[in-house]
């Protein structure tokens, strides 16, 4: 038996093993490496989103076969509707390399990739077992052409985005068919309904399944309000196969990030995420009378100053009926991947920039906002200017190049809190080809003056 002592003893030390456990927690998890983490899971979700910057959106359907307007060419009465399935016959995908696509997307700078599952006019690109309407069943494709490039874009290690249509004009239960001729009212029969929101969910809940997209981009919401959709319950649907999926604003209010389509929004939007879509051209799909590119120059203009306002660009290619990229498409991306791959550290996982009276171009910044990135559009013809910026400047260099830049300061009197004019010398022969970016090391975080200025009250 142990003796009182020897028992007193042993419970003396365990109390004290306690103690020393307790305050090695406490010390260990206030250090750095085990801070808590305070971040919103939606901020978590949202991360990659944020850092990506850029994605490409890829619309490729029966449309592209006579290079007409996507599904709106027969609901807008331009075409009947037998005329435009009669597509069916062209969309042979001939040509068509998913691994190639995936790595020009990849050689552009893109983060991600979107794609057309589906269209308004309900034709599939995947073998969907609801319904017969698909490329392996439909066309003369006679196969599935999603699957190999979600997995070409796993390859690259790209995020995978599908595209899909609420609305299908095509489907027998579905209510609209052209915009002259609707089919019926959910609310006047609410089984021919019930019918239609089961091949869409089931649908969908086959596209979750089988490639777990990284992104949902829906389409076509306005047709019905959200109780009609039941999208509460889609969401969740979807979040269930996949907690860490993002989905766009067009699911009537039940998504996790803004979709502005073709304009830049001229003032800085109000919501934490944002991506614009926007074509190359004016087309989406495949237009052979489409050449009215955007020039390169244009395309990155855009995008900086997209990026310089907190967003994301999902820029647009449309492939021929064939599979094939058009000529015009593939230099424009393999010269904005040029650009990108030069100016990564001042694209990729920034964040907003400052507002355009300090500085009149896009801005990033680093996510410590203690570097700033300027983007110089044009030859500055020697030197650029800098307004309001009370950091001291460390360091300014040309990303990509490296050259160290110098500056000077006007304007900054003694009295005053203005923090004076800041020019920075731009020699020509440091001047990129399409638009040069320079990195502004400050003394630490990014602190800008707002003020009207200060009259003088001592000299």
């Amino acid at each position: 038996m142990t003796s009182p002592l020897r028992k007193n003893t042993i419970r003396i030390a365990l109390e004290k093993m306690t103690l020393l456990g307790i305050l090695t927690l406490l010390f260990l998890t206030s250090l750095p490496g085990h801070a808590q983490n305070n971040t919103h899971p939606e901020e978590e979700k949202m991360q990659w989103f944020q850092d990506a910057k850029l994605g490409i959106f890829i619309h490729w359907g029966l449309y592209a076969v006579n290079g007409i307007d996507e599904s709106w060419s027969f609901f807008n009465g331009y075409i009947s509707h037998n005329d435009y399935l009669k597509q069916t016959n062209g969309f042979t995908a001939k040509n068509y390399d998913p691994v190639a696509w995936a790595d020009l997307i990849k050689k552009s700078g893109a983060r991600y990739s979107v794609i057309t599952s589906k269209h308004h006019d309900g034709f599939a690109l995947w073998d969907s077992k609801f319904g017969d309407f698909n490329a392996k069943k439909a066309s003369a494709a006679k196969r599935d052409v999603l699957s190999p490039f979600v997995s070409a874009l796993r390859k690259e290690g790209l995020k995978v985005g599908i595209y899909y249509s609420l609305p299908d004009w095509s489907y027998q239960d579905y209510t609209h068919h052209t915009r002259d001729s609707m089919r019926y009212k959910p609310a006047d029969d609410p089984k021919r309904w019930n019918t239609f929101l089961n091949y869409y969910q089931g649908q969908l809940k086959e596209l979750s399944k089988t490639y777990n997209p990284d992104l949902w981009w829906f389409d076509g919401d306005w047709e019905h309000s959200s109780a009609e959709w039941e999208a509460p319950k889609v969401r969740q649907m979807l979040l269930d196969q996949n907690p860490g999926t993002i989905i766009n604003s067009r699911l009537q209010g039940h998504g996790d990030y803004a979709t502005p389509e073709q304009g830049m929004p001229v003032t800085r939007p109000k919501d934490n995420y944002w991506e614009l879509c926007m074509t190359m051209n004016n087309s989406w799909g495949y237009q052979k009378n489409d050449h009215d590119y955007k020039s390169l120059d244009q395309l990155i203009g855009i995008f900086t100053d997209v990026i310089s306002s907190g967003g994301n660009l999902l820029l647009d290619i449309g492939p021929k009926g064939d599979g094939s990229i058009p000529k015009e498409q593939e230099e424009l991306l393999t010269g904005l991947g040029r650009w990108t791959q030069k100016h990564k550290e001042a694209i990729f996982g920034t964040v907003a920039g400052i507002p355009k009276e300090h500085f009149y171009g896009p801005t990033t910044l680093s996510k410590d906002k203690s570097i700033l990135y300027l983007f110089v559009k044009g030859n500055p013809n020697g030197e650029i200017v800098l307004r309001g910026i009370k950091n001291k400047i460390n360091r300014i260099w040309v990303v990509g190049d490296g050259t160290k830049l110098s500056h000077k300061v006007v304007g900054k009197i003694y009295w005053s809190h203005y923090p004076g004019i800041k020019y920075i010398q731009v020699p020509d022969y440091v001047l990129d080809e399409n638009m040069t970016v320079l990195a502004v090391l400050l003394d630490g975080k990014i602190d800008l003056y707002r003020e009207d200025g200060s009259v003088i009250e001592s000299n």
